[in-house]
């Protein structure tokens, strides 16, 4: 028997032991606990031993402890289905990521979302650091949704700080960008830390004056880490990177398989085309002219993907771990990816000349482009090139390679080709923005960051993608099989009257009414030609929401199709999967196909994988944003070319052209008036000349401050505003005055200095200003 921990003050009065007191003691425990150990402890005996069962019992129904047949007891590591819960931090939509108040399982906590809906019904709205007693419903991903019972008051945050060593413990830095404070650590709740390691980290109750006080958690690691970049990322949005034992154990034992009833696809002559760094290839493609006389000019292109499902079985270990995943993420020196290596870069990767099974589909298009007939099949292939796209673009423009692969490539473009036509009636929406990719170097910091160049080689794998994903879709639907799809709704009306009320100001016209992707596409085509392109594109961008999975199919409105879905990348992403499974039972193609499990389970899947999705995004963007504040701290004081990215009432975001860094120059940066915030205008404009900064605005900025920590950048804008107040219907702005200008600004500061009796006269009226606007009633942010 484990050796166990006696409670600090086990009863012998043969009474029954509180709720808390038993699991006081399974906290001191090493590992399970019998029933007879409670009792003994705690001295229950005869008749009380029937009553102490009965306690044990409640507590497991309600997630108190777990029972393991009948006798063994553990603490929990699951929660009840009512828990008093922390929140956390808010998501790009608006959701609440909480935590449970207390967690004592010996794995990380769960994760709890409270949607935004349903926080709004509580009132006040719940914010970050309050407690709430909430219900919990299990989501599926070892995940719940939570629904507030009523707010208990304020709960310990959790964060991810820099441990810096002093005399007596330490002091806390959250590495989260919003914190403004830095936390005590007592020498007891250091918990082993030592001096620039990565920690986690719960506040104190704070009771009368002086420092903010913290206590260590556990470690997550160290900043002198070159990745310590990625790690805050991956740490702060809780993406696992490790596979668990059991899950790298069933990935280990995996084998391929026999071709069997499967399709012979080694001898056609597919390739993969991919960026020159890619380690898992999910997808090959091969095109030929089709010799049906029917079908003069037209081609048979076929799609190859990995058969992951072959591989990941339904509710196993695999599968469990997928789904929590959700998604591969990719970040600047690593992929955390939704599979083990052993499946996502050799079994299921279509390398070149080896065999791999593959689920495929052969479509058959016209000499225009149009889908004439698909047939999706279980296979064996072998690719017969692997080809970054690069390679395939000098290819196409004569480039060396076999005959082989000379033809392979040209009949490639000749379908591509004929795609264009059928793209060009579709008109999906052209924001053709530009993609940067961070550069590391050996020692894992940035070398560069560069402009992702866009070939026709780029176009060519996207267009087969989009036919293949469309082909899967339509072929679920007339099998009538559960399906995933990406579904992408067209834009609010609301935010189509703020897009209009921008546009009118730079003399464009949006239609009334429903709005196409061709509309869209006609303001960018004119806006280019005026050299406003960028700047129209920031809005039109902002208008459209964001791609989602689900069951339900709206269409997807930024590609122009009435029905969509995602089957060509089941190696990274979770979705994909689904659909192959779909595939697989709506065309009995064999084992692993669809379970009726999985067929119910897919609209909550659904929700899931939309959740990770937007996860990985924001661990990506935040991975970004250090790695490029870190490139950038050597050049404070530099000056950058800029174009304004977002626009609020607290000041306003600017990408760099230079490396696409974001930062933010607040409002008191801007210029030496004072400027108000136009929502309808996306501007900011100076209340005395009515000179303005605008969305999409090419400017001057000069970079103040740089944060690797938190991956903050601070500008200060150097441009003058553009002249005059925004043009509104039966109104004419007003000119910018001489002398109010940013230059002016900075010639007043220059002016300023060493102004003597003067400016000492002035400030006692300057500080019963500041008295004045301290005492007034503050803004909600």
């Amino acid at each position: 028997m484990a050796k166990r921990a006696k409670p600090s003050s086990p009863r012998k009065s043969g009474g029954l032991p509180s709720k808390k007191d038993i699991i006081a003691y399974l906290e001191n425990a090493d590992g399970e606990t019998a029933r007879r150990d409670i009792a003994r402890a705690f001295g229950v005996k005869g008749e009380a031993r029937a009553d102490l069962r009965a306690l044990l019992k409640e507590m497991d129904a309600d997630g108190s402890i777990n029972v393991k047949g009948g006798k063994r007891i553990e603490r929990a590591d699951t929660l009840p289905p009512v828990a008093p819960i922390d929140v956390m931090s808010v998501d790009d939509d608006g959701d609440l990521l909480c935590m449970p108040a207390n967690w004592r399982g010996e794995t990380e906590p769960p994760m709890i979302r409270l949607s935004a809906r349903r926080a709004a019904k509580v009132k006040p709205p719940p914010g970050v650091g309050d407690r709430l007693l909430a219900r919990l419903f299990p989501a599926g991903d070892d995940g719940y949704d939570a629904s507030v019972i009523k707010a208990i008051g304020k709960g310990a945050h959790r964060f991810l700080a820099v441990y810096r060593e002093r005399r007596r413990g330490g002091v806390a830095e959250p590495v989260e960008r919003r914190a403004r404070d830095t936390f005590t650590i007592d020498e007891g709740d250091a918990h082993g830390a030592k001096d620039g390691d990565l920690v986690w980290v719960e506040t104190k109750n704070k009771r009368g004056y002086g420092p903010k006080k913290a206590r260590i958690r556990s470690i997550a690691g160290h900043i002198d880490d070159k990745h310590a970049f990625s790690l805050i990322a991956l740490a702060n949005h809780g993406i696992p990177t490790d596979f668990p034992p059991e899950v790298l154990a069933e990935a280990e034992k995996a084998k391929l398989p026999d071709l069997g009833e499967r399709t012979d696809l080694r001898a056609t002559p597919l390739i993969t085309i991919d960026p020159a760094d890619a380690k898992d290839h999910d997808d090959a493609v091969f095109a030929k002219a089709d010799d049906d006389p029917d079908n003069q000019g037209g081609f048979r292109v076929t799609v190859a993907i990995a058969d992951v499902s072959y591989f990941v079985k339904p509710d196993s270990a695999l599968d469990k771990e997928a789904l929590k995943r959700g998604n591969s993420t990719y970040l600047p020196d690593r992929v955390v990816p939704m599979l083990p290596e052993r499946l996502s870069n050799d079994l299921c990767s279509l390398k070149p000349d080896v065999d791999r099974p593959c689920l495929a589909v052969e479509m058959v298009i016209t000499a225009g482009g149009v889908k004439k007939s698909h047939r999706f099949m279980r296979a064996m292939m072998r690719s017969h090139a692997r080809l970054s796209y690069e390679d395939a673009q000098a290819i196409s423009e004569g480039g060396k390679a076999s005959k082989e692969l000379k033809s392979v490539v040209t009949h490639l473009y000749d379908a591509f080709h004929a795609r264009m036509k059928e793209r060009a009636k579709r008109a999906p929406l052209d924001l053709d923005l530009p993609e940067r990719k961070i550069i590391l170097d050996d020692n894992g910091d940035v070398e560069k960051v560069v402009k992702r160049e866009r070939f026709d080689a780029h176009r060519v794998i996207e267009e087969f993608m989009i036919l293949a994903n469309v082909a899967a879709a339509e072929a679920l639907e007339r099998a009538r099989t559960p399906l995933i799809y990406r579904v992408h709704d067209e834009p609010d009306e609301e935010k189509l009257e703020s897009v209009r009320d921008y546009l009118d100001t730079l003399d464009y016209s949006l239609s009334k009414g429903a709005v196409r992707p061709a509309n869209f596409n006609q303001l960018l085509k004119i806006a280019g030609e005026r050299d406003q392109k960028e700047m129209v594109s920031e809005v039109v961008l902002r208008s459209q929401k964001q791609a989602i999975y689900d069951t339900e199919n709206i269409g997807h409105f930024g590609i122009n199709l009435g029905r969509y879905t995602h089957f060509t990348s089941p190696i990274r992403r979770y979705a994909d999967l689904t659909v192959h499974r779909s595939l697989v039972k709506a065309f009995k193609l064999g084992p692993n196909g669809q379970t009726e499990k999985e067929a119910k389970a897919l609209p909550k899947i659904a929700e899931t994988i939309s959740d990770l999705e937007r996860r990985s995004i924001a661990a990506e963007r935040e991975s970004n944003d250090r790695y490029l504040a870190g490139y950038l701290e050597d050049r404070v004081g530099a000056e950058f070319e800029a174009r304004i990215r977002g626009v609020t009432k607290f000041g306003l975001f600017v990408m760099l052209d230079e490396s696409g860094a974001d930062g933010f120059i607040p409002m008191r940066s801007i210029g030496a008036e004072r400027y108000r915030f136009e929502e309808k205008d996306h501007a900011v404009i100076g209340e005395t000349t009515g000179g303005m900064y605008r969305l999409g605005q090419a400017v001057k900025v000069r970079l103040e401050e740089a944060a690797p920590l938190t991956g903050g950048l601070r500008f200060e804008m150097l441009s003058d505003p553009l002249p005059g107040a925004p043009k509104r219907k039966g109104t004419v702005g007003q000119p910018s005055k001489p002398g109010h200008g940013r230059k002016a600004a900075a010639k007043k500061r220059g002016a300023s200095k060493g102004k003597g009796a003067k400016a000492a006269k002035d400030k006692p009226a300057n500080k019963k200003k500041r008295r004045s606007k301290a005492n007034a009633k503050p803004r909600r942010g």
